[in-house]
C-alpha cells in the first residue's frame, strides 16, 4: 500500500547548517533511528523536541529508560545531535546512549511500529494564534487519539505550554477522545521555546492525560 503523505506546517529546515552537523546527520544519525530499539524496558517519547533541552533532561534522568525524540525540523535534529556527541569523534556521549531520533512526523512512526509508551511528552507546541491558522495546531482531537493509543496501561500523556488560550483550546478537544485529564502541579526544565514565552505569560500550563479504563 502506498505510504500517505502527511501535510506539516512547520518548516522542515532553517538556516544551513555547519560541516560537523552536515557530517552528524549524514552519519551519526542512521545509527540513533529507533528502528532497533529493544522496547523491553520502559519508553518515553517526546514530540516535537526543538533543540532538545527536556530530551537531553530526561535521558540523564531515566538511564534504565529508551527515550525517543520526534522532530521534523531538522535544524534542531542537528542541534540536538550536536548536544550529545563528542567533538573529537562524533560519538555519542555515555550519558545520552539511551536517545533515540526520529526525523520525520511521529505519526508515520506510531502508524508503522507497535511501539508502546510509558511517558509522551509534547511540550510547546506551535499555537498557531491566528484564528485562520487554528485548523494546523497539532493537538487537537483525532491527533490525541493517535497517541493515546500508543501509550501503555497507566501511560501518560504531558503536555505543557505557555499560550493559554491554546490551553484552553486543547481542554476543550478531550471530550472528542478516549482521554481523561488532570491539571498537575508540575515544574519541568526550561526549553528555549519557553525561554522565549511569545505569549507573555506567567508561567506555562500542563496537562497530564491518560486513556479511560
Amino acid at each position: 500500500m502506498e505510504k500517505q503523505e502527511i501535510r506539516t506546517f512547520g518548516r522542515r529546515h532553517g538556516k544551513k547548517l555547519s560541516t560537523r552537523k552536515q557530517q552528524l546527520i549524514a552519519n551519526t544519525l542512521p545509527g540513533l533511528l529507533p528502528r532497533n530499539i529493544k522496547n523491553n524496558g520502559d519508553l518515553i517519547l517526546e514530540i516535537g523536541f526543538g533543540a532538545g533541552e527536556h530530551l537531553r533532561a530526561l535521558a540523564a534522568e531515566r538511564p534504565d529508560a529508551e527515550i525517543i525524540g520526534a522532530e521534523p525540523f531538522m535544524n534542531g535534529v542537528a542541534a540536538l545531535l550536536s548536544a550529545i556527541t563528542s567533538e573529537s569523534d562524533n560519538t555519542v556521549r555515555a550519558e545520552y546512549k539511551n536517545i533515540y531520533i526520529w526525523p520525520d512526523d511521529v505519526r508515520d512512526l506510531l502508524r508503522d511500529s507497535d511501539l508502546k509508551f510509558n511517558q509522551i511528552w509534547v511540550l510547546h507546541p506551535d499555537p498557531w494564534p491566528k484564528a485562520r491558522h487554528e485548523k494546523r495546531r497539532l493537538l487537537h482531537s483525532e491527533f490525541l487519539n493517535i497517541i493515546g493509543r500508543a501509550l501503555r496501561p497507566n501511560g501518560e500523556i504531558i503536555i505543557g505550554t505557555d499560550h493559554w488560550e491554546y490551553f484552553d483550546w486543547i481542554v476543550n478537544q478531550i471530550p472528542e477522545t478516549n482521554l481523561c485529564a488532570e491539571i498537575p502541579d508540575i515544574a519541568v526544565i526550561k526549553t528555549r521555546y519557553q525561554s522565549k514565552n511569545m505569549a507573555e505569560t506567567a508561567a506555562p500550563k500542563y496537562l497530564i492525560l491518560r486513556n479511560k479504563n
